[in-house]
């Protein structure tokens, strides 16, 4: 892995990695390299030199070897790794192809013409030339005059458009527009009653209907950029003190990371963004790193917008499965993304011509040092002796932002010393918003879908489902879902005063069926175990899940887009481990119908007691906007997070050291 070193800000240390090694041999599971994806883009071409139709690449990634493959070479790294193949999904003749490409071989050793429904990953290129056809189309151009609008201050973006009961598709896209002049803020000032479609085959618009004239929301109060923003200003804070140059507490081998008592691999993907893989952690009682997570990554992102009205009711959005993660992903800024003792790693995909696309900076690492008590206790009670211990939390944390459309959605994977894994999402940027009439909610006599945030300005009722693909094998693959039910259970003893306590049962999940979950309808723990390991005193060693907030959809089941996202119906699901299923929403998810998704393979039902499986968890937001979210929204985060169960002998962080401090004087008011 090659690396270089930027000075930045107050003598910070940035280091910057490349997702790419290039002079050794790769890791199995590491992302495709530059080199990698130029030799997959001319073994795809050659092979299709007689063709006289263009071919588009609309995802190329990292075809991950059979797990028995992987783990067999981590038991001896000095072997050949398994061979490095690519999934290919291309377009062409209209048709979409499916390759496995062998790099090695330097040869297509596997081809299928995907005839099923729905289309694939769309490009940023075919997204970006459909948005500028609006801008070359005379009667959109008519309508902009038509609006007393200067069509130099016009911008438009797409949208999909879902699927709703149509027996055939022609892949195709929406188109919005936005007004500029006087804000960058350009989805705050929609040019509503104008619907646009654009063929993508043809790229060509495809309907054209200008409904009605629509007022504008103004561009005052919308400004968000530091430079442009006037007093009165807000509180002003100061920075992080900087960690000294070159002290960081955690290594980078390749794309393995090592910290603490942890070690994990990471990835990048176009489609899912960050991808974690082998985390294991260290167990000093064994000496030896002991498995507990395979692969995780943020499998899907279903965001159900709820205006059914003619020009809003097909804003259901699929971020990973239709725009891809990766795809947009964003440079983080150095002091205001990440911390001064962050690394920074670049981050490659392939662009629609197959050529690698880089991202700087794309994925950074850091301590993260919240000023939390990792653990404490004073013994109050021996008078005589002054006893107490305290130790400062910290955690090692994996940071990625993806920018899809209005929305920026922060990433985190945060490992901890005391063997948990904290999975948070906070959501940031501009909401969504419907130009209407009203400047006051007493004028509003009809439904609007939202909230009355600005003049003008609807910010439309929707939410946010990410479901997370967890790969778990705790101490080992043979794992199985314990629910452990909380119950309440009457004093039988008429000699007790007490009429009542709660106990545990023990349920395990034998089947798919068993493991959909609902939360929040009763209390339960959720303990993912290895029945084949046990500690000292006869517990099972296993994982527990402490989820957030229970959170489901609201549509109805038959609707369309809840259709599609059946995989939201339950906030947890179980499968055997399924290399192809990944994706929750299925392989080609614009325009799908919901016949390939988690909710359909759990319908076989399979045997999941004591098998290699697969946890899947389901975070949600219903987001009913407010003022504050104008005209940028602060953060709203949410998470969910793995935590030892019987997994360690006692507790792992016991004999932390406690970090050596300088002396300061006491501080008086």
């Amino acid at each position: 892995m090659a690396s270089t070193l930027n000075v930045g800000l107050f003598f910070s240390v940035f280091f910057i990695f490349f997702l790419s090694p290039i002079n050794s041999k790769p890791h199995p599971l590491d992302s495709l390299t530059p080199s990698e994806l130029l030799k997959v883009r001319a073994i795809v071409n050659h092979s299709y030199l007689s063709s006289n139709n263009k071919l588009t690449f609309q995802y190329v990634g990292l075809e991950e070897p059979e797990k028995p493959a992987v783990k067999s070479w981590l038991s001896k790294p000095t072997t050949n790794p398994p061979p490095r193949q690519a999934l290919v999904v291309i377009r062409l003749n209209q048709q979409t192809r499916e390759l496995i490409v062998d790099l090695s071989k330097r040869s297509i050793i596997s081809e299928k013409v995907y005839n099923g429904f729905g289309y694939p990953l769309l490009t940023i290129e075919e997204q970006e030339a459909a948005a500028d056809l609006a801008l070359k189309h005379e009667p959109f151009l008519a309508s902009i005059r038509k609006r007393g609008l200067n069509v130099s201050e016009v911008v438009c973006s797409t949208q999909t458009i879902g699927w709703y009961g149509e027996e055939k598709t022609k892949r195709e896209l929406k188109v919005s527009c936005y007004y500029l002049n006087g804000t960058v803020n350009m989805y705050l000032r929609p040019i509503e009653g104008i619907s646009m479609s654009v063929n993508l085959e043809e790229m060509k618009i495809s309907e054209y209907i200008d409904r009605a004239v629509a007022p504008l929301p103004k561009a005052e109060g919308t400004e968000y950029r530091a430079s442009k923003l006037t007093s009165p200003f807000g509180p002003s804070f100061n920075a992080a003190p900087p960690t000294p140059p070159g002290q960081t507490g955690f290594k980078i081998d390749g794309n393995t990371v090592s910290w603490a008592n942890w070690k994990f691999h990471i990835g990048f993907d176009a489609r899912v963004g960050p991808v974690i893989s082998l985390a294991s952690i260290y167990d000093a009682e064994m000496k030896k790193y002991r498995q507990v997570m395979y692969r995780s990554f943020i499998s899907e992102l279903f965001v159900p917008y709820q205006a059914p009205t003619e020009e809003w009711y097909h804003v259901t959005f699929f971020d990973c499965g239709e725009f891809g993660f990766g795809f947009y992903a964003v440079s983080l800024e150095p002091l205001n993304d990440c911390p001064s003792n962050a690394v920074f790693i670049d981050g490659y995909y392939a662009g629609q011509d197959g050529k690698p696309v880089k991202v700087s900076n794309v994925i950074c690492i850091f301590e993260r040092h919240p000023g939390d008590v990792m653990w404490r206790h004073t013994e109050s009670e021996l008078r005589d002796q002054e006893i107490r211990e305290v130790r400062p939390e910290i955690g090692l944390v994996v940071r990625m932002v993806a920018t899809v459309g209005n929305y920026d959605y922060i990433l985190d994977w945060e490992f901890k010393p005391s063997g948990s894994i904290k999975f948070e999402v906070g959501l940031t940027g501009v909401v969504e918003v419907m130009a209407v009439p009203y400047t006051h909610i007493d004028q509003i006599k009809e439904e609007v879908y939202g909230t009355l945030i600005a003049d003008n300005t609807i910010a439309i009722h929707h939410d946010h489902f990410l479901t997370y693909h967890l790969d778990l094998d705790i101490d080992g693959d043979s794992n199985s879902l314990v629910k452990t039910n909380l119950v309440t259970k009457r004093v039988t003893d008429k000699n007790i005063p007490r009429k009542s306590y709660w106990t545990v049962e023990h349920e395990i999940a034998k089947t798919e069926a068993d493991a959909r979950i609902k939360l929040g309808l009763n209390p339960a723990e959720l303990v993912v175990v290895n029945p084949n390991k046990r500690t000292k005193p006869g517990n099972k060693v296993g994982y527990r899940l402490l989820p957030g907030p229970a959170v489901g959809p609201l549509l109805a089941a038959d609707d369309y887009p809840q259709i599609r996202a059946a995989f939201t119906n339950y906030n947890v699901w179980v499968t055997p481990y399924n290399k192809s299923e990944k994706w929750a929403g299925g392989r080609y998810v614009d325009q799908s119908r919901g016949d390939d998704t988690l909710a359909v393979w759990t319908n076989r039902n399979r045997r999941i007691e004591n098998r290699d499986i697969v946890l899947w968890y389901t975070l949600g937001f219903h987001h009913v906007p407010c003022q504050e979210d104008f005209p940028v929204m602060p953060t709203l985060s949410g998470g969910f997070e793995l935590k030892p169960t019987n997994f360690f002998e006692y507790s792992p962080v016991l004999k932390t050291k406690p970090p050596h401090h300088l002396s300061w004087p006491n501080c008086t008011a």
